[in-house]
């Protein structure tokens, strides 16, 4: 979590605190950030400690319109960061590295949008699913992801549209619920992000960084990577999973032929998954993809292939494993997550 600034740099407080207020949004210290940077009347906040955009060193340049952070990294250092290019307004901030990363970037392990997968072979296709029901996404001996799709169907071009809306997570005897939260209207300002960790809802201060650690499970944590609605799950040796709650704007709906109405934002999950020990039978729609043996059948020459077969992927519940490609074994898989987590 972001220390509170050294009185050293006060006067630079002094003016991003009237900076932020000329704009309309309460100050913070423990993270500021503009959609485009304010006039500054003085010398901007200048950083302690280098800034990273993509894993690549990157300044913040103040004539840019890309949203700017300013925090604290885990020693109290100042940390001023920039969106990448890539994503000048929709990136993560983690204050612990200073730096900032692209929720969408085609990296394996990422779901965003309509939704396109980037699979562990680093191909990116679609994977439509069904409006309303849920789908293994992972299946492997210890772990078990499913994901409830959500859609919108636009009667002018007959087309229903699919969205990632939550993620339940089974590993050994738990169950982990990651979700965006409906909204009529989007409001930037609110978390839309509803965690839950045995059926107990986790609760976690709304500032960049804030974390929550698990008391009955060693090694599972939560960490907001943005004051509100983005968020990081990790346990430790298993696997880390970032998940931003978006709406679909109208700006999107117009260039998508989405079909949105006044009646919903469609608020849904961008997701970015990392797993540090599947075996060589891992299943489902993204899991098979880290596979040794996997040979992608799909039309790769596509400018964006679709993996169909969604029948066998299908789940009874958000937390059931019983797709036809499951691999899941509760009771195995207990001590092999605990003997990674410990």
């Amino acid at each position: 979590m972001s220390q509170v600034p050294q009185i050293g740099w006060f006067c630079s407080l002094v003016a991003a605190t009237l900076a932020v207020g000329v704009m309309g949004q309460p100050p913070s210290p423990s993270n500021w950030f503009w959609e485009t940077p304010p006039s500054w009347d003085g010398t901007p906040p200048q950083p302690e400690v280098p800034s990273y955009a993509n894993g690549q060193l990157s300044p913040a340049n103040y004539n840019k319109p890309n949203r700017i952070f300013i925090c604290d990294d885990d020693w109290g250092k100042t940390c001023v960061a920039q969106c990448p290019d890539l994503c000048p307004k929709s990136c993560e901030m983690s204050c612990s590295y200073c730096e900032t990363s692209c929720r969408c970037a085609n990296y394996p392990g990422t779901s965003c949008g309509d939704p396109s997968f980037t699979g562990g072979d680093g191909v990116t296709f679609y994977f439509h699913g069904r409006k309303d029901q849920d789908f293994c996404i992972v299946s492997d001996a210890d772990l078990h992801i499913n994901a409830r799709f959500i859609g919108n169907h636009n009667p002018v071009n007959e087309r229903t549209f699919t969205w990632i809306q939550s993620l339940g997570v089974s590993f050994g005897d738990h169950r982990l619920f990651v979700g965006a939260r409906r909204a009529i209207e989007w409001d930037e300002e609110e978390d839309h992000i509803e965690i839950t960790f045995d059926g107990e809802p986790i609760n976690i201060d709304t500032s960049n960084n804030a974390r929550w650690v698990s008391r009955t499970l060693a090694g599972l944590s939560v960490k907001r990577t943005d004051a509100v609605n983005s968020v990081k799950v990790d346990l430790a040796g298993v696997f880390s999973i970032s998940a931003s709650a978006v709406p679909i704007t109208d700006e999107d709906s117009k260039i998508h032929s989405y079909g949105k109405t006044m009646k919903d934002s469609l608020v849904h999950l961008d997701l970015r998954f990392k797993f540090h020990s599947l075996t060589d039978v891992v299943d489902g729609v993204l899991g098979q993809t880290y596979r040794l043996d996997y040979v992608n059948k799909m039309n790769v020459t596509a400018k964006m292939p679709i993996m169909g077969g969604a029948p066998k992927y299908l789940s009874s519940g958000l937390f059931s494993t019983d797709c036809a490609v499951s691999k899941f074994h509760r009771s195995g898989g207990a001590n092999h997550v605990r003997a990674l987590a410990a």
